[in-house]
């Protein structure tokens, strides 16, 4: 039986008529949240590059933002999530958000444990 798949994006804010208007609109998104990236990559914004939240510069949480809003944009369009059941669509997403903030956890943990040893144990900073 044949699916007809939803010709919209942004939650039905944007409207196609056929499949290759659609896939037009989402690669031109795609190709805008690209340039943004480059632009900020190459002009490095002091504000940007001096300001940090969370122990990082907010120049990269902005590229970690519009990279996984790309991410997002390709599985939803390109992979056709949007035309799963939520079940699967759950599964996909929340696996990988699961697992990535564990292996975080892991890499925080054991930079603080080396940080440590190299600050107060007998090990020097030879690097």
């Amino acid at each position: 039986m044949a699916h007809a798949h939803k010709l919209e994006i942004f939650r039905g804010l944007v409207k196609f008529k056929s499949n290759t208007q659609k896939i037009w609109g989402v690669l031109v998104f795609l190709t805008i949240i690209t340039v943004i990236e480059v632009f900020l990559g190459i002009s490095k914004p002091a504000m940007l590059t001096h300001s940090t939240f969370l122990g990082m510069k907010l120049l990269n949480w902005i590229f970690i933002v519009l990279t996984l809003v790309k991410a997002y944009y390709i599985a939803w369009d390109f992979m056709h999530l949007r035309d799963e059941k939520s079940a699967l669509r759950r599964a996909i997403v929340w696996t990988p958000v699961f697992l990535v903030a564990y292996l975080t956890f892991l890499v925080l943990i054991e930079a603080d444990y080396i940080y440590n040893v190299f600050k107060d144990g007998f090990v020097t900073w030879n690097f």
